[in-house]
């Protein structure tokens, strides 16, 4: 009492419960009980021949609660805080946690071992981390239903039935799908790839504010991201207007429409925009989704008209009229191929439609299949030539291709042959005579012809390459001779078969005193 008096008017605060309830023990004890309480001491002082032996301290836990539950009273039960044997709270999260950990490992085990186990030998062995025990049941010294288990209880015979409640997931892992994510902190999960929700950000400043730390971010699949959601709660007019001052994000979301194909809300953004090139450009990319050729023409009709710089508006023009052109021959050529009258169609049959073809693919066609026709008909190359502006070494050099598969050799000399205004003939190639020969090896032209065109290269040292590579014999021997260069000579003479009349050209011409050789 004289002790509780002192604490009293030293904190000048009323004692609290454990206090009386110290005070009141203290009263109820005999003289001696007194002595004995003050004398002795739970803790021993160490030396070498402790051991730890869980055993008696368990004994020792269990005399001690036994001492105590004759002075506690049942209704004291509301003014004491339940924890658990290690001192934490029960119910707090990491008393949940820890719970948690040790009932999914270790549960089913300590249920079996309390089973099977009825002497007190078995008691130092029972799993510690799973302890479901509060403080006042130590003191009631039995159990109510819906309450904790005492450690009297659980050392006797009964076996235990109280468990502490597994939780499917531990507390704490579900803030990533809470509502207390900042913007700062949300944009940096979406970078680490972990999965968070958006939907909180239900403002348009939660928005704007997410858009600005992922723009920060330097990071295009998070500024993607946040961008589909925008696009998603936001109305259109909402989200041009604030994207047209963010220009990093206003670029993402034109590339992300692009790349989806959203067309129409792409041509929505560049008419607010006022960008009316990217506009008229993006209207002429939908002509990719039509795939019937007359809808296709009648679409690029359409945009014949639409606000292009000069240069694309040709171009479009250019377009319009080539599959208008396409379908003309297309349709001629299906019903001559049908009909089986035409020799060309009879040997090399067609083996793909030329409808949306390319110009300079729609120009091999023309050469292979309508070279000899006059300037006046649709499918003549003389006629697509001067339509579309082709120039001329493109024009040679496609109408070679086509005519050397053909194997159309009058063709080709035609090709290249000229008059001037004498009415000499001469043989002029804008695209290189060195050029011309590698197209006509290709499609195995006679070395006869090889050999023509390969005369006609006017650089001596890419003569003589090509002649040795495409195995021109003459072309090289003669090449020698009028560089009369004795040396290579003897050295291509090794290259030749033996016997044969280019190795017997190469003696005459070593053996001939004609020849002043400069080495």
């Amino acid at each position: 009492t004289t002790t509780g008096l002192i604490l009293f008017f030293q904190s000048g605060r009323p004692l609290g419960a454990g206090v009386r309830l110290g005070m009141g023990l203290r009263m109820n004890r005999t003289k001696g009980d007194e002595e004995e309480y003050w004398n002795s001491s739970k803790f021993k002082a160490f030396t070498f021949d402790d051991e730890d032996d869980e055993l008696s301290q368990l004994k020792e836990s269990k005399r001690a609660v036994n001492s105590l539950r004759d002075f506690v009273d049942d209704d004291d039960d509301d003014d004491l805080e339940r924890v658990s044997w290690s001192g934490e709270p029960v119910g707090s999260i990491s008393w949940s946690i820890k719970e948690t950990a040790g009932n999914s490992g270790s549960s089913h085990e300590g249920r079996e071992q309390l089973k099977s186990r009825n002497s007190f030998s078995s008691y130092a062995q029972l799993p510690k981390p799973t302890s479901t025990y509060s403080l006042s049941s130590f003191f009631r010294g039995r159990t109510r239903p819906g309450s904790f288990q005492s450690l009297s209880d659980a050392l006797s015979d009964t076996p235990a039935k109280s468990y502490a409640p597994e939780l499917g997931r531990p507390k704490g892992e579900y803030r990533d799908y809470s509502n207390d994510w900042s913007p700062s902190d949300t944009v940096r999960r979406l970078r680490k790839g972990k999965v968070c929700s958006l939907e909180r950000f239900r403002s348009l400043q939660d928005k704007l504010q997410l858009l600005e730390e992922a723009v920060s971010m330097h990071d295009g699949n998070v500024i993607t991201a946040v961008l589909i959601f925008l696009k998603r709660t936001l109305s259109k007019e909402i989200l041009f207007r604030e994207l047209e001052v963010r220009q990093v994000a206003l670029r993402h979301l034109i590339h992300f429409l692009k790349e989806i194909g959203d067309q129409k809300l792409l041509l929505d953004l560049f008419r607010f925009l006022d960008r009316t090139e990217e506009l008229a450009l993006s209207h002429y990319r939908e002509h990719l989704n039509i795939q019937d050729p007359d809808k296709r023409k009648e679409f690029l009709k359409t945009c014949i008209g639409l606000p292009f710089s000069s240069e694309d508006s040709a171009h479009i023009q250019d377009h319009y009229t080539l599959l208008e052109r396409q379908i003309i021959i297309e349709a001629n050529d299906r019903h001559l191929e049908s009909a089986g009258q035409t020799e060309i169609f009879r040997k090399h049959p067609r083996k793909a439609s030329i409808l949306n073809m390319p110009l300079v693919t729609t120009l091999f066609y023309s050469c292979f299949y309508h070279y000899t026709e006059a300037e006046g008909t649709f499918s003549s190359p003389i006629n697509l030539k001067k339509t579309f502006k082709i120039p001329d070494k493109q024009y040679v050099l496609t109408a070679l291709a086509a005519r050397a598969k053909l194997r159309a050799w009058n063709d080709v000399d035609a090709l290249f042959t000229t008059k001037n205004w004498l009415g000499y003939t001469k043989k002029r190639a804008p695209i290189g005579f060195h050029r011309v020969v590698e197209i006509l090896h290709k499609n195995n032209a006679p070395v006869q012809i090889l050999q023509e065109y390969v005369n006609l290269v006017e650089d001596v040292d890419t003569k003589l390459n090509l002649a040795t590579k495409f195995k021109c014999h003459d072309v090289v021997i003669d090449t020698c001779r009028d560089l009369k260069d004795r040396q290579q000579l003897l050295a291509y003479r090794s290259k030749v078969d033996k016997g044969s009349a280019e190795e017997e050209k190469i003696d005459a011409l070593l053996s001939s005193s004609q020849i002043r050789w400069k080495n």
